[in-house]
């Protein structure tokens, strides 16, 4: 095994790629036995994730990690184009499985799932909308160089988006302000550019949702999401459920929270910090919260020791903020390596733990924990089943953060638990949002401002931007980097959200027993649905607004007796 640095990139072309693929699958069409079937459909996976998966997402990191080294922009722009391209003979061979004359006997030793999550599939894609999907790609890609590119001067230094992040915690609200202001500047001068790429994407998914039959996007982002056990109208339930039950509670919360802060009203650059001496921040250089990590890890499971020690002897991390890099933070996969790679920006904030340590980790650790599953479509979840992997992590390492906070892992455990159930109504908001404006896609910009102003008021009342340009006029929702490159996949976040919690109130009674049934349902991976996996681990499923209230309570009632919560 190779460390990431010396892992070569070769680009597969369209050409060799179809080659192989049109011979594949005339020998998957012309099996004669079951068993010859089944060594055929390994082939193929095989050369899909090891050879053309890996290599597009090897030159995706690189990009991620370089946005201006030239090589990989290339490379990422072939890839935009010769993706849609390589999907023809892909979408041809799902057909030959659909249609395989072993379906009973495979459906028999696979299960049904991979069957229905194909036939969604097919619903996202035909020969007409290949260049369509191209110009998709295209915009997309154009708008993570955008803010990539940012270089904003402040406090007597250039930064990065990532790199002002930190000042929005600062305890001295004019330092905010300032900050704020510097990052706001900067947006409302890329305003009129970023509206420009979000209408173009607005009519280009129009357009592809026209050309597969669908009434609008929003059925085919569904489609995309892989959607298998439940529907808009169970989502709009959901979304109804946060309103009902988790609004209220963090409306209090943030009462609460001015209070302590001493402001009258909750701006957008007060919203961040909870407390007058300034919020918990990880101790230590990043090589030392690497060592606490690994300690963590160590100790947490034989399982998760592994894939940390594999993933740090081979260098498959890059976490430290620098120019050119792309925003936020992910989990990519190199198939040919079994090798799952962390994509983060730390910003010396507890984010550097929860959100990109811990949770980046629990996406990791059950990749690697379902790598042998076959066949390998099995061994991705969905979605939302992912990231119930990833936010658990996050709260079921709670008993490391002495480690990586010290003394103020007290005020680390309120914020964390705080702001996880704040950012349900606003991941409620931003899917109610991408709803509408796909239902309707010929929305003004001003138009689209407006309406997520509305969706503001309603999911977030707490907040006050009367006087903050950019936030004032409704434009925040331009700097969600997945409203542009994967719509409707915020909702996951929410969904998982109220089943992390639910394992994380499980966890404060008995925290072994809670951690065994954590591991069983994510090494089950994609080898049932959502619900599935829910009743199969009978943890509460969040299409019941009654399990929001119990949720939610459990929540408040830790808060509320916490010596924090009327800290001044």
């Amino acid at each position: 095994m190779m460390k990431f640095k010396d892992i070569s990139y070769v680009r597969p072309t369209v050409e060799e790629v179809n080659a192989a693929r049109s011979e594949q699958l005339e020998k998957f069409k012309s099996a004669t036995t079951l068993d010859a079937c089944i060594c055929i459909y390994a082939e193929i996976e095989d050369y899909t994730y090891d050879v053309i998966y890996t290599m597009w997402n090897l030159a995706y990191i690189r990009h991620s990690m370089d946005t201006t080294d030239a090589f990989y922009a290339v490379e990422m722009d072939y890839w935009n184009e010769a993706g849609p391209e390589m999907g023809l003979l892909e979408a041809e061979i799902t057909k030959a499985l659909m249609q395989s004359p072993f379906r009973a006997a495979l459906e028999k030793a696979w299960g049904s799932l991979i069957f229905l999550n194909e036939e969604i599939n097919l619903k996202t894609f035909n020969e007409e909308i290949a260049e369509d999907l191209k110009e998709e790609n295209r915009l997309s890609s154009d708008y993570v160089t955008l803010m990539s590119s940012a270089q904003i001067e402040f406090n007597g230094k250039i930064h990065t988006l990532a790199e002002l992040e930190p000042y929005y915690e600062n305890p001295d609200r004019e330092v905010r302000i300032a900050a704020h202001k510097a990052d706001r500047t900067w947006k409302i001068e890329k305003a009129e550019e970023i509206e420009r790429i979000f209408d173009q994407l607005i009519k280009v998914r129009a357009i592809i949702a026209k050309k597969l039959g669908h009434k609008n996007f929003v059925k085919t982002g569904y489609y995309r999401m892989q959607r298998n056990c439940y529907d808009k109208e169970m989502v709009t339930q959901f979304r109804d459920g946060i309103l009902k039950h988790i609004v209220p509670i963090v409306t209090q919360l943030k009462e609460e929270q001015k209070s302590r802060i001493g402001v009258d009203r909750i701006k957008p650059y007060d919203d961040k910090v909870m407390f007058l001496d300034g919020n918990a921040s990880p101790t230590g250089t990043p090589e030392e919260i690497f060592t606490n990590a690994k300690k963590m890890f160590h100790e947490m499971s034989d399982s998760t020791a592994e894939v940390w020690n594999f993933m740090q002897d081979y260098d498959f991390f890059d976490v430290m903020t620098r120019p050119g890099k792309a925003e936020g933070g992910y989990l990519s996969i190199l198939s040919a390596y079994r090798a799952p790679f962390i994509f983060a920006n730390f910003t010396g904030t507890a984010l550097d733990i929860d959100g990109m340590l811990t949770h980046e980790f629990g996406h990791a650790w059950a990749y690697y924990l379902a790598k042998d599953i076959f066949p390998r479509k099995l061994q991705d979840a969905s979605a939302e089943t992912r990231e119930v992997h990833a936010i658990t992590m996050e709260f079921l390492a709670w008993n490391w953060m002495a480690d990586f906070f010290g003394d103020e892992r007290e005020k680390y455990y309120y914020t964390h638990l705080a702001n996880h159930l704040s950012w349900l109504p606003y991941e409620a908001m931003v899917d109610e949002f991408q709803q509408y404006i796909y239902e309707e896609p010929e929305m003004t910009p001003k138009q689209r401002n407006q309406l997520w102003l509305g969706l503001q008021e309603k999911y977030c009342p707490w907040l006050d931007v009367t006087d903050v340009p950019f936030d004032e006029d409704g434009c925040h929702w331009q700097q969600i980097l997945h409203i542009f490159t994967i719509p409707f996949y915020y909702i996951n976040y929410a969904l998982a959200g109220i089943v992390a919690l639910s394992f994380w109130a499980e966890s404060r009674q008995n925290f072994t027993a809670t951690w065994k049934k954590y591991e069983k349902f994510t090494r089950l991976a994609g080898t049932k649905n959502f619900v599935e996996l829910l009743e199969d681990a009978d943890m509460p499923s969040p299409f019941v607004a009654n399990n929001l209230k119990l949720v939610a309570d459990e929540v408040k009632m830790f808060l509320a007796n916490s010596s924090l919560t009327n800290l001044k």
